[in-house]
């Protein structure tokens, strides 16, 4: 699993202006500057930095819950890896020979695809797998403790010239691949595992549950560890999407790591076939950027949600399948209630904050089945499957008071950090088939049902007029 995103908060000035809701009753609550931010701009000159030095680090900028979290990780982590390699076998002639083709394979892996993990890394919003666990987890079932540790050091070596992310985030992802290497070893060792040029029959079953479990161990550590701190470094809700990474990231994970298991068996009973791996890894990695490309065609790259390229592509399917089946589907279109008003008073980094909450509110209080899309400015759509009026009334009532309930951390235009909450949306329903029997049609109708909720004062969800906008 990858370390947390680039560090995004931000030390707010000496000097920070309150500034009064609009006329609505919205509200903002800022909070304190803090003092003594001042320096003599000459003291500030003459002062050297160096981004290598601890002292430097943005991770000092963080919250103290994730300062002080973040290093009792890595304390704790660091007493797991002494206590290991302290009861470690001394690595065998054997162990050394293995290592040193592992070491090579993941040289080739990461040298052919340098180019495309920065792309993918420069793309990807929340978590980013980076595919090592092709080597990592072999190293982790096979080797000695301090084995694993030495190549899992030189792995991240060569990423670190390649992503140059905050030392403290290089660190910190650094150790998450130690230890999850480290305890899936104590784990896979705990099964005592039989000799594996010997295996047959039913002690093949017995070392296969065990790369299992070692495989598990191997991704859960790497997701809590990492998760946690995504957590408590998340200035809004966080969400189990950007904690744990979306169902695509874990399994591409799991998949990474079962190509992870074929090369520990071709490591054990065939060494020179790992040379096959390297280049399964640089192809798998191709694939992967593919993937990633392709989402990103059909994906806002400001929320996170559908955009209408992609909206409509799946929206159509899904009215579709409602016209073959004859069932009800709803479409709502919410509209956020004086966003200008956000943008100009605080900006529009602040307004873009504000967009990517209400994304990941309507990605909480919509089902799996649903359609959630950015239809442009501040609107948005919901296609809602198997859902008649009365339900769809009810979901657009929820999504009101989700959005509502919002509370927004941010910055003004001075940087000073502030909270944006009380938040108002007007939302329009259209059914299917009783308002339109096409999806331009629902979209005019709930729209014209989103005017009707602004006229009447916002704050509020009206149904579409029935079939006033049918074709």
């Amino acid at each position: 699993m990858p370390p947390p995103p680039p560090d995004q908060s931000r030390t707010p000035p000496q000097h920070a202006d309150l500034r009064s809701a609009p006329p609505d009753g919205n509200g903002v609550a800022p909070l304190r500057p803090a003092k003594n931010d001042e320096r003599p701009v000459q003291q500030a000159a003459t002062q050297s930095h160096h981004p290598f030095h601890p002292r430097e680090w943005a991770l000092w900028q963080r919250p103290k819950r994730v300062v002080v979290a973040l290093l009792a990780m890595e304390l704790l982590a660091v007493a797991v890896f002494a206590v290991a390699i302290a009861h470690s076998e001394v690595p065998s002639v054997g162990d050394w020979i293995r290592f040193a083709i592992l070491a090579a394979g993941a040289t080739v892996h990461i040298q052919l695809t340098q180019r495309q993990e920065e792309r993918r890394r420069n793309r990807t919003r929340t978590v980013l797998i980076d595919l090592t666990a092709v080597w990592t987890f072999p190293a982790a079932v096979i080797f000695p403790v301090p084995l694993t540790l030495l190549l899992v050091a030189l792995i991240r070596l060569q990423h670190w010239f390649i992503a140059r992310r905050p030392a403290h985030n290089f660190v910190f992802s650094s150790i998450a691949h130690g230890l999850s290497g480290t305890l899936a070893q104590l784990t896979f060792v705990s099964l005592a595992p039989y000799n594996w040029g010997s295996l047959g029959g039913l002690d093949s079953l017995h070392d296969f549950g065990g790369l299992v479990l070692a495989g598990l161990v191997f991704e859960a550590v790497q997701i809590l560890y990492v998760g946690s701190i995504l957590a408590l470094s998340s200035s809004s809700r966080p969400t189990v999407g950007k904690v744990l990474g979306n169902k695509a990231d874990n399994l591409l994970e799991a998949i990474t790591i079962g190509l992870g298991a074929v090369t520990a068996v071709l490591l054990v009973i065939m060494p020179p076939a790992v040379a096959i791996m390297a280049v399964v890894t640089v192809v798998f990695n191709r694939l992967a950027e593919l993937d990633q490309l392709q989402d990103d065609v059909r994906t806002d790259s400001k929320t996170g949600a559908l955009n209408m390229r992609g909206w409509n592509e799946l929206a159509e399917r899904g009215l579709e399948r409602a016209r073959k089946s004859e069932d009800d589907i709803a479409l709502l279109m919410i509209d956020l209630d004086h966003f200008k008003w956000i943008n100009d008073s605080f900006g529009h980094p602040a307004g873009d904050d504000v967009l990517q909450a209400v994304a990941e509110a309507l990605r909480e209080v919509t089902r799996p089945s649903d359609v959630v899309g950015r239809f442009g400015g501040e609107e948005f759509l919901i296609l809602l499957p198997d859902m008649d009026e009365r339900a769809a009334l009810q979901a657009a009532e929820r999504v009101r008071r989700a959005i509502a309930d919002l509370r927004i951390v941010t910055t003004d235009k001075r940087g000073s950090q502030t909270t944006i909450n009380r938040r108002t949306t007007s939302v329009g329903v259209a059914i299917f088939p009783q308002h339109a029997d096409s999806l331009e049609g629902l979209m005019h109708a709930a729209d014209a049902a989103v005017y009707e909720a602004k006229e009447a004062g916002r704050n509020q969800v009206r149904i579409a007029t029935r079939n006033s906008h049918a074709p």
